[in-house]
């Protein structure tokens, strides 16, 4: 059973990811993470330091679940759109918070050698070597397919209003179908 401190923490990370989802960084408020979480103020810089160090945790943590939960795979990434397409629609709080993270701290965010960027990293050499054993094409590089293929689905959902202007009132069914064609398309050998 938790203890009283690790459920604190645990609201309080809660409460963050909410507020963050729906705010950003600079429009998030420590005062409403605090009171959605029943928690002392105080407590959330003692046990994250700072509002934009409680971001940073916020963002890890969703990325590392994302990254568990929808692993890359080099030789299925039609496959790989499906299940991100239906963990995106359950889980939109995970494109905001990237969204936000991109808006408000651009490049100057990311910290290269990070967990993140070394799991991209592997990412984009599972995809290299579906390419090498043929089973991929080799004609566009491991990386831009990776970030096409997240692209695919990613960006109509994480912009609905263009998404509504583009293609009326399509449901993500129907985009996750349309682009598991499209990566199975930038995939296929020729």
């Amino acid at each position: 059973m938790p203890s009283n401190a690790e459920a604190t923490k645990d609201r309080i990370f809660q409460a963050a990811v909410a507020e963050f989802a729906a705010h950003g960084i600079a429009g998030a408020r420590v005062d409403r993470i605090a009171k959605q979480a029943r928690a002392n103020k105080q407590l959330i810089y003692a046990y994250f330091g700072s509002k934009d160090a409680l971001f940073s945790a916020v963002l890890e943590r969703t990325m590392d679940e994302l990254a568990v939960k929808v692993p890359i795979e080099g030789d299925d990434l039609p496959g790989y759109v499906d299940r991100l397409a239906a963990y995106h629609v359950a889980n939109p709080h995970a494109l905001r918070l990237l969204l936000w993270e991109s808006l408000e701290r651009g490049d100057s965010g990311v910290v290269p050698q990070s967990d993140r960027s070394t799991r991209y990293q592997e990412e984009t050499a599972d995809i290299r070597r579906a390419q090498e054993s043929g089973k991929v094409t080799d004609e566009i590089d491991p990386g831009m397919l990776a970030l096409l293929s997240n692209g695919m689905i990613s960006w109509p959902l994480a912009v609905p209003q263009l998404r509504r202007m583009m293609f009326g009132d399509a449901k993500p069914e129907d985009l996750r179908t349309t682009a598991r064609k499209a990566v199975e398309r930038l995939t296929e050998l020729r």
